[in-house]
């Protein structure tokens, strides 16, 4: 009984230190990981995030004129999934590293091929797809945590920023989406299905050639003559055709058929194109 009980004592002792290693703590830099739709796409964004902890970053702990991994622990990488056009040039689809130099008052901010770019001595300059040269600002206040995020974002331009401690700087990112959109649109009408509303409505929102959109609109209207919101973007591409009388008929008729469906946003939107229009 006692080689018994001795063996499970021993038995006990071994399995407690294998325990205690499966103890988890946060990371002192989280990582943290963002997509934002962009483009027909998205882009990704993943990396991790020191704090400064009362400590002097930019030039001291971060110093200047140095390649910095942009971040800490991991390599921050940016996936995109359009072709992407940073600093005049031209970036397919996919995964890249981001890297940076930070100056005082100027940072250069690199595009790479290197995903694993965690410290100094493992960036190869040959790996450049671009750097760009980015002019810092000076905050008000001092942000704890070091951040990146995605700002200013329209359907083909974005921002990427990064901020910590007082200090602000932003890479402008740009997606061609005009010529993808118009080789959709054009392939697509030349089939059976015909999507001519969302063609007619690119076309309006964009400044294309009008009588194209209204013609579309038109036959969008002989598909389905109880579309309200095809009789409306009928009205919106008269008024932008400087045809006033006929745009405030359309617009009329849009309000009787949205009343008809019940759908007051689309009665209110008329209202208020025709009061454009008076």
């Amino acid at each position: 009984m006692k080689k018994y009980l001795f063996f499970l004592s021993f038995s006990a002792c071994l399995y407690l230190p294998s325990t205690a290693q499966t103890i988890k703590t946060p990371s002192p830099s989280t990582p943290q990981y963002v997509k934002q739709d962009f483009g027909l796409s998205s882009v990704e964004l993943s990396y991790s995030r020191p704090d400064i902890r009362g400590r002097k970053i930019f030039g001291d702990l971060v110093p200047f004129g140095k390649v910095w991994r942009t971040g800490a622990n991991q390599a921050t990488t940016l996936t995109f999934g359009d072709p992407v056009t940073i600093g005049g040039v031209k970036i397919p689809a996919g995964k890249y590293g981001l890297l940076s130099i930070p100056g005082a008052d100027e940072w250069t901010l690199i595009i790479t091929k290197q995903l694993d770019v965690t410290s100094p001595a493992a960036y190869k300059p040959d790996q450049d797809i671009v750097r760009v040269q980015a002019k810092t600002a000076q905050l008000p206040f001092a942000l704890e945590t070091f951040t990146i995020l995605f700002a200013n974002v329209t359907s083909s331009t974005l921002d990427l920023q990064l901020i910590w401690e007082n200090t602000i700087v932003a890479l402008p990112i740009t997606t061609d989406i005009d010529t993808r959109i118009m080789a959709q649109i054009n392939d697509a009408l030349n089939k059976d299905s015909r999507p001519y509303y969302q063609g007619a409505v690119y076309y309006v929102d964009n400044g294309k050639d009008l009588n194209k959109a209204l013609e579309w609109l038109d036959k969008a209207i002989a598909q389905d003559p109880t579309s309200f919101n095809a009789v409306y973007q009928k009205a919106r591409c008269l008024a932008k055709m400087g045809k006033k009388q006929e745009a405030v008929a359309a617009a009329k008729k849009s309000i009787e058929l949205a009343k008809q469906a019940n759908n007051a946003d689309f009665v209110a939107l008329n209202e208020k194109l025709i009061a454009t229009l008076q």
